[in-house]
């Protein structure tokens, strides 16, 4: 394995780019090597990187990653009866983690209002976890999706509006139990992001939904 690393990086070695006095001392480790000195060769100054500090186990992004990773389990245990009973979904992708709300539990038939005899619980419990030590400095966003359908024009000129008001809804309700509106971002995408076919009942049925999704670094 180490005849490969070393293979490796000499491969990639310009000798073009090298100053020369280095170079040197990098051969002098060589062949000192290849003599079996058990003390070992000559190294090279520390370059530029070294004013760094920070090794890559200590870097503060990995640690939030970290604490993404906690959030995910303690999510998916506290939504353990929504989740069985496919009121909510729980994932992960590159954006972070996923909290998807089944819009037909928490809102009447193109309606925006919440339907809160059904959902007051659960958007206790989700106000809690995005208030949660862990997620502390954390940014979340709020995405509303419909199905394909038609709306009511005499109501919702379209999805896109429908979609963002119930976005907003769960925004205000949120705020309203003590959730740092300033944190979150609000999103309305009609049926352009669906999550399954669109030509059946129960895929439209699955399009109908609001994410709740705590941000990872990347994507605030």
């Amino acid at each position: 394995m180490v005849t490969l690393m070393l293979c490796f990086f000499v491969a990639l070695f310009n000798p073009d780019e090298s100053d020369p006095t280095q170079l040197q001392q990098m051969i002098s480790a060589f062949n000192a090597i290849g003599m079996g000195a058990s003390s070992g060769g000559n190294t090279i100054a520390p370059g530029k990187s070294a004013d760094l500090g920070n090794t890559i186990m200590s870097l503060p992004s990995l640690d939030r990653g970290r604490s993404l990773g906690t959030s995910v389990k303690r999510a998916m245990s506290l939504f353990e009866p929504e989740i069985k009973s496919n009121k909510i979904k729980v994932t992960h992708d590159e954006r972070g983690i996923i909290i998807s709300l089944a819009s037909d539990i928490f809102f009447a038939p193109a309606s925006a209002l919440i339907n809160y005899e059904e959902s007051r619980d659960i958007l206790m419990r989700l106000g809690s976890l995005l208030n949660s030590e862990e997620l502390s400095g954390r940014r979340f966003r709020i995405e509303g999706h419909t199905d394909g359908s038609d709306t009511d024009a005499d109501v919702w000129p379209s999805n896109w509006e429908l979609s963002a008001a119930r976005s907003i809804a769960v925004l205000h309700y949120l705020a309203d139990i003590g959730v740092d509106e300033n944190r979150f971002q609000v999103a309305g995408f009609a049926a352009t992001m669906p999550v399954s076919r669109d030509d059946t009942a129960e895929g439209r049925m699955n399009n109908r939904r609001v994410d709740i999704v705590i941000l990872d670094d990347a994507h605030l």
